[in-house]
């Protein structure tokens, strides 16, 4: 790739970085990468031709890292891809292109000034002065205000968001956003709201570990597996002691698994069986109707009913050929 070179000596010349740089790319960027990026600031002040090999020589990186870097550099629009290289772009002039968004987004100074809710503008405040040392960047004033806008969450709830991703090390926007968009799908707006959902994925974290107990599984649940009991728990309304009984009918298979025992619980959810005495009376009834038909079946073959056909039956025979 061909650099810019300008006519300074580099003895005294410096490489200037913007401190927009660490508001809003320090936090969510890999040491490596950063590393990267810093070192093609560095050379993009000299007029030379710098193949990626030498970059992997250089910095001490393998070249995938390199390339992937260079990859998600440009990918942010921090530096553009060129026929003869690539260009190293003003972050001043990203971050006036992000906040001018006439009908979206509003300056920092703006969005202070023109709210009409007191309580939001000392929310916004609030996650400046904890989560950003009291030096958050204006990009995220329009994003704040997007969100409020967008999700109609209340001040409580938007701070609950950012302290929730701050504890993840993730305060970035992409991951905000994905985290905001879960919540509003959970129909989250107040922080009531929010207290009730974490009760609810504390109930489901609860009874999940407590099913890979009784499974035998010295792992944890993968996300699929994780998907299945909140649909037990949610979609079907199922207590644990539903879940239970469908749990010890798999004593008899060899390797246990969450689509046979799905299987199970939405035949009863699909027969509008809500309770667990309507479950055992229902596997009951079921395990007589079994031994009808075998029973039907010995007297014609005692009987020697040659011409005898079995009316076929579905597909319950081999859900519940475990007859515990």
């Amino acid at each position: 790739m061909r650099l810019e070179q300008n006519d300074r000596s580099f003895l005294f010349s410096t490489t200037e970085l913007p401190d927009i740089f660490f508001t809003e790319y320090l936090s969510q960027s890999s040491g490596d990468q950063i590393k990267i990026y810093l070192y093609i600031l560095f050379l993009s002040k000299y007029g030379k031709d710098i193949r990626l090999n030498d970059l992997s020589k250089k910095l001490n990186l393998p070249l995938k890292v390199i390339q992937d870097s260079i990859k998600y550099w440009e990918d942010l629009g921090l530096i553009t891809k060129k026929n003869t290289g690539y260009i190293v772009n003003s972050l001043q002039e990203i971050e006036l292109h992000k906040l001018y968004h006439p009908k979206t987004a509003l300056s920092s100074e703006d969005l202070l000034k023109n709210t009409k809710n007191k309580y939001r503008a000392n929310a916004i405040e609030n996650i400046n002065n904890v989560f950003f040392q009291g030096v958050m960047s204006p990009s995220w004033y329009s994003d704040i205000d997007l969100w409020f806008r967008k999700y109609n969450f209340d001040e409580e709830v938007m701070i609950a968001l950012f302290q929730y991703c701050f504890d993840r090390s993730a305060l970035h926007h992409n991951y905000i956003e994905t985290v905001a968009s879960a919540w509003a799908k959970n129909h989250i707006k107040t922080f009531a709201d929010l207290d009730k959902y974490y009760e609810k994925q504390e109930k489901i974290s609860s009874i999940a570990k407590t099913i890979s107990k009784k499974l035998g599984f010295s792992r944890q649940l993968s996300q699929y597996e994780q998907a299945y009991i909140e649909k037990w728990l949610v979609d079907y309304g199922y207590s644990l002691d539903i879940i239970e009984i469908a749990l010890k009918k798999t004593t008899s298979k060899a390797n246990p698994n969450f689509d046979y025992i799905d299987r199970l619980l939405s035949d009863w959810h699909e027969h509008n069986l809500k309770t667990s005495e309507e479950v055992q009376k229902y596997l009951a009834d079921m395990k007589q109707k079994t031994k009808d038909v075998e029973n039907l079946k010995k007297n014609a073959n005692s009987s020697n009913f040659n011409n005898y056909s079995q009316r076929p039956y579905d597909n319950l025979d081999n859900l519940y050929a475990n007859k515990k």
